[in-house]
């Protein structure tokens, strides 16, 4: 372990040596959707290339199929299968189902609506972490956690991945391994992608989660997801389901929307209502606050507020100023990383900072565990902020997070976007980050 590599010498974090890089090795295999195309238009391309693929003989086919498995095959999992799949999508949206078309054709036209997308070719930022569902086996205080990841790709479309892995008491922890296969989760209903409605996805049936990703699927999303703040939400009597709020990204507007999944196989992806939803960076407390939903917002672009709702899909009002920029780190703005988690000393909220020549910073603040518009105590200078090596990058001089993980009553696990082009891990306490604060 590192002491001093990306944090002041006073900080109260540990830094580990271990990073996570953009990876344009890493391959998904995704539809190809011909977006110039009426979908049963007869004289639209896609209805052309079909005709195309179908005046091809039995050899033909059989020649070019070969030639594309010997291409993929080895770089992707299941291809067959998933070329068999999207031939039945295409053949439910092209109306193709009086052809007669042999299996090996079918999979033919699959692969010419299929395409290979890097999908952390150019960045991988901004994590947040909460505990996995599944804890069997886990022994001595460890905590087996899921990590969400922001992937950029091509395009800069913005995806979530996902990293498995086990923490130890005394901050020791382990990433457990990807394969070299990745594949994009299955929407429910290749239907509903209208902007304004939830959408339900799955993994698939014999993927990982660690070898998991999902694209943007309705207009409102097309041009990303960012930001993902996972929280484990408690609704009483030991009933915890995951919570999630990230950007949607139309390309011109943005909107904040809900990830919701109690067993990382199914999610559901649906947008927030009201006037709040307007605004990045919302993070959800983990647990109702005097019996309503509660969350931490900067809705007017450089300060944070409380708020607060009956409904966990409607967001309204400006809520309540919680934290203006103080300090000269945080001048431009301030924001939350991620959800607040709770302590005996009150609610610990990670915040970021914004300076001179727009360097991002890390910060913290304490907020009372009954009623968490009184801030206890923030941190006057950052816990963290990009030196040396960590300020190259994408975006440079940034350090970000989109939350941390408490394993027992101390430790603390802070993965952190480098420069908008790689993920560090800090490594504290809640005592020491406490300690920190004044």
């Amino acid at each position: 372990m590192l002491t001093s590599q990306g944090a002041f010498s006073s900080s109260p974090l540990t830094i580990s040596e271990a990073r996570l890089h953009a990876d344009p090795s890493r391959v998904v295999l995704r539809p190809f959707h011909l977006g110039w195309q009426s979908r049963k238009a007869e004289g639209g391309r896609a209805q052309r290339l079909i005709r195309d693929i179908a005046a091809l003989n039995e050899a033909e086919v059989s020649r070019e199929y070969h030639a594309v498995q010997a291409d993929f095959q080895a770089r992707h999992w299941q291809t067959d299968t998933m070329f068999a799949d999207r031939f039945a999508e295409v053949e439910h949206a092209m109306d193709l189902h009086d052809e007669d078309f042999s299996e090996e054709r079918k999979r033919l036209i699959g692969a010419y609506f299929c395409h290979e997308y890097t999908y952390s070719a150019a960045a991988l930022m901004n994590p947040s972490i909460v505990p996995h569902p599944d804890q069997s086996g886990m022994e001595g205080g460890a905590c087996r956690f899921v990590m969400s990841l922001r992937a950029v790709g091509e395009g800069h479309i913005s995806s979530i991945a996902f990293r498995e892995g086990i923490m130890h008491p005394g901050g020791q922890f382990e990433l457990w391994p990807q394969s070299a296969f990745a594949t994009s989760v299955e929407l429910e209903d290749e239907t509903l992608t209208d902007s304004d409605a939830g959408v339900t996805v799955h993994r698939h049936r014999d993927s990982t989660l660690s070898n998991t990703v999902i694209f943007p699927i309705t207009e409102q999303q097309r041009n990303g997801l960012e930001d993902l703040r996972l929280v484990r939400f408690d609704h009483g009597d030991g009933d915890y389901e995951f919570i999630g709020t990230y950007t949607a990204y139309s390309g011109s507007t943005i909107r904040s929307e809900l990830l919701r999944t109690r067993d990382f196989k199914e999610f559901l992806l649906e947008p927030i209502a009201g006037g709040a939803a307007r605004n990045k960076g919302m993070a959800l407390f983990p647990e109702k606050i005097g019996g309503e939903f509660a969350m931490i917002g900067r809705q007017d672009g450089k300060n944070l507020f409380l708020l607060k709702s009956d409904e966990l899909e409607r967001w309204e009002g400006e809520g309540t100023l919680l934290m203006e920029p103080e300090y000269p780190w945080e001048f431009i703005q301030i924001g939350n990383c991620g959800s607040p988690v709770k302590t005996d000393a009150g609610w610990l909220l990670l915040t970021h900072g914004v300076g001179p020549m727009r360097k991002y910073a890390l910060g913290c603040a304490l907020l009372d565990l009954e009623d968490p518009s009184k801030v206890i105590a923030r941190s006057p200078k950052p816990i963290l902020t990009a030196v040396d090596a960590d300020r190259a990058g994408y975006v440079p001089n940034v350090v970000y997070t989109c939350g941390m993980l408490k394993v027992g009553d101390e430790d603390l696990l802070i993965p952190y976007g480098i420069s908008d082009s790689a993920v560090g891990f800090a490594t504290t306490t809640v005592n020491e980050l406490i300690d920190f604060l004044v």
